[in-house]
């Protein structure tokens, strides 16, 4: 046992740092909680709650945290079933949702119900890649236009020196390249399997750099030149995709318009349009949809995926339409979703856990998983929809997201 009372000292003084606890305790355990402790002392808090986990403090701090004290506790609800006719999710799913947004898991299981009654959602997904975009600098415009020449005439080259780094990685294309003065953004496009592949790809590009500003003489000013387009919105991720882009669709009769939504398909529509469409337009949204990261937010959390790909995940278009007989079409796109079933924090216990809930913890698992995310994003937006259409938002979130 390390003499904790002299490291908490030795912190206080500045003699060690955080991140050295470890040299001197005898576990990773042993050197969270005396990094905890330290915390409680000097801010005068008690971490009651924070020191109680289950997760593996030491797996984790390997590839998940640095610093250590302990965990925070989100709730975590369940809906379902979601009756989802996918090609790879086909059948019945109970979807885990981590918030503390009171009336969200409700919401969405109103949305799995409406879902149920019409004979499930279709699901396809659109792409899949992820990105790392470079930023290089030429000496002049002239030198840039060889460069962005170089890079198209010799991508066979590129992708060979990116792909020694990867077992999993593709590189499919580098697209666009753009040149603004003398910077060049060459964007690198990839196929990652089951891994959403964010470091995958960095260490691919990085390769591949070596040999283009070698041959070229092109200057590296930023391994991320913000082209990816990474963790932000982005108009070209909203065209050109990043993670996984898919759709669901689905036709609700009016009769279940009216019976479980309490509304119109007609009211539904003009939301849609005036909201989603009008109201994001004018507001200069990325966004065309009411609220993809609530339900993108909640699954992230709950299953540990990248939460800063949030951001990604709230851009798309929601769509809603009659169909000849009257019934309501409704759809969700959404281009930019970067997810994985393996690596990342999907090996935290809690999140393998959410994602066994699924059958999408694992290889071969991450489009099941996508098509099951691109359910469950409908409901949660078609229920939203119906309860704006119908005046009852309001009354909704001071029954269930109110003491």
């Amino acid at each position: 046992m390390a003499d904790e009372r002299e490291i908490i000292d030795k912190l206080i003084n500045r003699d060690i740092k955080l991140h050295e606890i470890e040299k001197y305790a005898d576990s990773i355990d042993e050197a969270v909680e005396i990094r905890r402790k330290f915390v409680e002392e000097i801010s005068d808090a008690e971490l009651k709650n924070i020191s109680n986990y289950s997760i593996d403090m030491e797996l984790a701090s390997k590839k998940n945290i640095e610093n250590p004290v302990g965990a925070i506790q989100i709730p975590l609800g369940i809906a379902g079933p979601l009756r989802v006719n996918g090609v790879y999710a086909k059948g019945e799913f109970y979807v885990p949702l981590a918030t503390s947004e009171g009336a969200l898991v409700a919401s969405v299981n109103r949305g799995f119900s409406v879902i149920s009654e019409c004979g499930g959602v279709i699901t396809r997904i659109l792409d899949d890649k992820m990105t790392r975009a470079p930023v290089l600098k030429a000496k002049s415009v002239t030198d840039a236009l060889k460069i962005k020449s170089w890079i198209n005439e010799h991508f066979r080259e590129l992708k060979k020196a990116a792909e020694v780094t990867t077992r999993h990685g593709k590189l499919i294309k580098i697209d666009p390249i753009l040149v603004v003065g003398k910077y060049i953004y060459p964007r690198f496009v990839f196929t990652t399997g089951d891994s959403m592949g964010m470091n995958m790809v960095t260490i691919a590009t990085e390769a591949a750099l070596n040999l283009l500003t070698y041959k070229t003489g092109a200057h590296l000013i930023a391994l991320s030149g913000n082209v990816c387009v990474d963790k932000k919105p982005s108009s070209l991720n909203l065209i050109e995709g990043r993670g996984k882009s898919f759709i669901a669709e689905i036709v609700i009769p009016k009769i279940i318009v009216k019976n479980k939504l309490k509304t119109t398909p007609e009211a539904i529509i003009e939301v849609n349009m005036a909201k989603n469409l009008i109201g994001s337009a004018v507001s200069g949204s990325m966004g065309f949809n009411a609220h993809y990261a609530n339900m993108i937010g909640a699954i992230f959390l709950a299953t540990g995926q990248d939460e800063a790909h949030i951001v990604e995940g709230s851009i798309g278009i929601t769509t809603a339409m009659t169909e000849d007989n009257g019934d309501l079409y409704f759809s969700v796109t959404l281009p930019d979703v970067p997810v994985a079933t393996i690596g990342g924090g999907t090996s935290i216990e809690t999140a393998r856990e959410c994602l066994e809930i699924m059958d999408c913890y694992g290889n071969e698992k991450v489009h099941k998983f996508a098509e099951i995310v691109a359910g469950t994003v409908l409901a949660g937006e078609l229920s939203l929809m119906g309860a704006l259409a119908a005046g009852h938002l309001a009354r909704a979130h001071k029954e269930l997201g109110r003491a």
